[in-house]
């Protein structure tokens, strides 16, 4: 499969998941381990707007920061990526192949999918049934894009892109019925 470049300046979905779907996750560390290479190898290239960890698979949505050469960019994945297998492997006394592939990614131009993809992201435990509330669901921007707490997180164009904290939230508790109804109504 060939995968296209990540070029700057651009938003990017970006997703992957274990091996096997085998879990990428097994306890607490890991997911903030994981979350922690994001600063060493990817803050650089990019600003995250949204994340989403599941003990078997992931969801970023980045935006490429400008003036960043391509491969900078690859490479900058690639480390972190490689870093977090190495770690896991170590610490859970395995060999192999921790993800499926190289990971995801879908290159987004259109504002109204920018704005999906946030509500997609952040629903994602409850579609796959990790949760039944995304609203505290651990290992989600969610609680830090709505905080008053410094975070890492691209908070300021995330909130402008849906107008405020309180369309945000609601955006987000609209799909969350319409989720419910769509699976559990039939």
């Amino acid at each position: 499969m060939k995968y296209e470049p990540l070029i700057e300046d651009n938003y990017y979905h970006i997703y992957n998941c274990g091996n096997n779907k085998e879990d990428i996750f097994l306890e607490d560390d890991n997911y903030l381990y994981f979350l922690s290479l994001t600063k060493k190898y990817l803050l650089d290239v990019v600003d995250i707007l949204a994340y989403c960890l599941m003990k078997n698979h992931f969801h970023f949505l980045v935006k490429t920061k400008e003036n960043q050469e391509q491969k900078k960019i690859s490479q900058a994945f690639s480390n972190f990526f490689n870093a977090y297998a190495k770690a896991f492997n170590k610490k859970h006394q395995r060999t192999g192949g921790l993800f499926k592939d190289r990971f995801s990614r879908i290159k987004i131009s259109v504002e109204a999918y920018l704005k999906s993809l946030v509500v997609y992201i952040h629903l994602n435990p409850v579609h796959h049934g990790f949760t039944d509330n995304f609203k505290t669901y651990k290992y989600s921007s969610f609680q830090s894009l709505l905080s008053k707490q410094p975070t890492k997180l691209d908070r300021s164009f995330v909130l402008e892109l849906f107008d405020n904290e309180d369309n945000l939230n609601y955006v987000h508790e609209q799909k969350k019925i319409h989720i419910s109804e769509t699976y559990f109504l039939e």
